[in-house]
C-alpha cells in the first residue's frame, strides 16, 4: 500500500537501491518482535574516494564512510516519521552498529535483510555486493509493523572463482569459500581478525575502518569504467 510512497521519498533522498523483507524469523530478543517487516536502503559510496584505498585505508575514506553513515541515519529518521505518522511503528537501526554483549555483530544484521529485500547478494568478503554496484556502498534497516509486499527477487552468488578479495585481504580474514544461504559468518569469514587487523590503522579513525576487500571487487562501481 505504502511502498510507492516509501520508495519515492527513498530516492529523494539519494539511495542507490531499496526493497522490502519480511525478517520475522531473524528479529534479535531485545527488538519488539510486531516488527517483522524490513525497509532495506543503500547508498552508494564514492568511487573517487575508494580509489584512494590501497594497501591500507585512506583518511578520505573513513571521513566519508562517517558522512555516508549519517546520511543514512538521517534517512532513517525519515522513513521512521513516514511510518509512524500513517499509525504504524517504526524502529531504525543504524547504519553503523554494535552489541558490548556481542563484539562483532551488530543489534541487526542489513545484510539479513538486504538480501531478502532483493539488494544483492553475500560475497566471500562477507560483504553485501549488489548487482549495480558492488560492495561500494553501505547499509541501513528500519524496521517496523507496517504491512508491505515484499521484494521476490533474489541474486545467485556470483563470485565464482575469483578471489581478489582473499588475495588483498591483510588479516587474512576471507577463506574463499562461497556464502550459501544458512551459512555462518564464521564458517567462511573471520570477523574477529578483520577487526583486529583495523586497530593497526589507528592513525586513521581510531582503527575503524579498511576497505581494502571492498576496493578491489570485481563488482565496484569504478571498476567498470
Amino acid at each position: 500500500m505504502y511502498e510507492k510512497e516509501l520508495t519515492a521519498l527513498l530516492e529523494s533522498n539519494g539511495v542507490c537501491a531499496c526493497g522490502f523483507a519480511d525478517v520475522s524469523d531473524s528479529l534479535p530478543e531485545d527488538v519488539p518482535q510486531n516488527l517483522v517487516y524490513a525497509v532495506s536502503f543503500a547508498y552508494k559510496l564514492s568511487g573517487a574516494i575508494i580509489k584512494t584505498i590501497a594497501d591500507r585505508p585512506s583518511i578520505m575514506y573513513f571521513q566519508h564512510y562517517r558522512a555516508v553513515n549519517s546520511k543514512l541515519d538521517l534517512i532513517a529518521l525519515e522513513v521512521c516519521r513516514f511510518i509512524e505518522d500513517k499509525g504504524c511503528d517504526a524502529f531504525p537501526i543504524a547504519a553503523s552498529q554494535s552489541r558490548p554483549d556481542k563484539k562483532y555483530d551488530g543489534v541487526f544484521s542489513h545484510k539479513t535483510a538486504a538480501v531478502r529485500a532483493g539488494l544483492g547478494f553475500i560475497g566471500k568478503n562477507a560483504l553485501l555486493i549488489n548487482p549495480e554496484y558492488g560492495p561500494g556502498i553501505r547499509l541501513a534497516t528500519v524496521l517496523t509493523d507496517m504491512p508491505l509486499e515484499i521484494n521476490r527477487i533474489k541474486y545467485e552468488n556470483l563470485c565464482g572463482s575469483c578471489d581478489a578479495c582473499v588475495k588483498a585481504c591483510p588479516a587474512k580474514a576471507i577463506s574463499g569459500k562461497a556464502y550459501t544461504p544458512g551459512m555462518e559468518r564464521e564458517d567462511f569469514f573471520d570477523a574477529k581478525a578483520c577487526s583486529e587487523n583495523m586497530k593497526k590503522y589507528n592513525d586513521i579513525g581510531r582503527g575503524a575502518v579498511c576497505g581494502i576487500c571492498m576496493s578491489v571487487c570485481p563488482f565496484t562501481k569504478y571498476h567498470k569504467h
